[in-house]
């Protein structure tokens, strides 16, 4: 193909040029959220300008524009592919009520699916237990031995129980931070595994579930396991649903379906994502493990009905932050 060099250069230097405009209004905006359409329009420009440097290799002279746009084209694939945070501050309210709701509505079905998985592993442990009692002791772990025994003793020993000393209660609520966070990270990177691993975990913690309740419901303590589990656990499990989205979104890159990108491009990819679902599960068990030391394991009938209207209450304000915050276009600076 012949190309007439100063004619090419004249119609196609002001998409440079405004490729070059967007670019600088970028740097000099670190903080500005650009609109759908001006992304769209600067991934236009940024792919002719590739083009266009293509088509320049085939003229032997004007070395000094080629590098030019070389420049342009390689500041053009970093703002595109790079997320580079300098001089933006990390903004808590906007990530959480933007980007984590955001990121986990894009990967709903992974969710759907882990929740499934778990709750098809309750009811394996429950009707394991339904089937043969005797094998409660082999599903409970020994640093559960507190629900080992009968649970209308249990009830019996933790209503007459005082649970008033505040250290003991700041112990107890770090150590359950500490041990959710670690089971839901381990839930997410065992993602590797093409996400057999996840699907093991989530089903064997799901075991444990089923069992305890059925142990409970079967004994008449329903009340007192709803009391118990709800305020914490509105959050607790659907954190830990979450960290196994995470788990089965990495476990697909792993296999690559439906993408000719390499494992290495497609883990880059996802890595975004999987850093604000493990990032928010976090922030979902740290409140978690506060109800579960300050409110949780306070026992007695007359609380039992504010403590299940509350766990009750934490879905719902669960249910509309996951599923409305962040639906709104994200306003653009002037």
């Amino acid at each position: 193909m012949i190309l007439d060099l100063d004619r090419f250069i004249e119609g196609e230097r002001p998409y440079w040029d405004e490729l070059q405009a967007l670019m600088k209004l970028q740097e000099d905006r670190a903080d500005r959220v650009f609109t759908l359409e001006e992304v769209r329009r600067f991934h236009y420009l940024y792919q002719r300008a590739a083009s266009d440097l293509v088509k320049l290799q085939t003229f032997a002279g004007d070395g000094e524009l080629k590098v030019w746009l070389e420049n342009v084209v390689a500041r053009a694939y970093s703002a595109l592919h790079e997320r580079r945070a300098r001089g933006v501050p990390f903004a808590p309210w906007r990530w959480l009520s933007r980007s984590f709701p955001r990121t986990f509505r894009r990967h709903l079905r992974a969710f759907a699916l882990s929740t499934s998985i778990f709750w098809l592993g309750a009811l394996f442990g429950a009707g394991m237990l339904f089937a043969d009692y005797g094998l409660k002791s082999e599903f409970i772990p020994a640093q559960f031995g507190h629900v080992a025994g009968k649970p209308s003793k249990r009830v019996e020993r933790e209503e007459k129980q005082d649970f008033d000393y505040f250290e003991q209660r700041q112990t107890f609520s770090a150590t359950l931070m500490t041990h959710n966070t670690k089971v839901t990270l381990l839930t997410m990177v065992s993602g590797v595994s093409y996400g057999l691993l996840t699907v093991l975990l989530l089903f064997s913690n799901g075991i444990l579930i089923g069992v305890i309740g059925y142990d409970y419901i079967a004994d008449g303590q329903a009340e007192f396991l709803f009391a118990w589990l709800l305020p914490h656990g509105s959050w607790e499990l659907p954190a830990i649903f979450i960290g196994g989205q995470a788990g089965l979104v990495l476990g697909r890159a792993m296999f690559g379906w439906g993408t000719n990108l390499r494992l290495r491009q497609r883990l880059a990819r996802i890595r975004p994502d999987l850093i604000n679902l493990v990032g928010g599960a976090a922030v979902m068990l740290i409140w978690a493990g506060i109800v579960e030391s300050f409110l949780s394991q306070y026992h007695g009938p007359s609380v039992y009905p504010f403590k299940i209207l509350f766990g009750v209450f934490q879905l719902v304000v669960l249910a509309a932050w996951l599923g409305w915050s962040g639906r709104k276009p994200d306003p653009v600076a002037a």
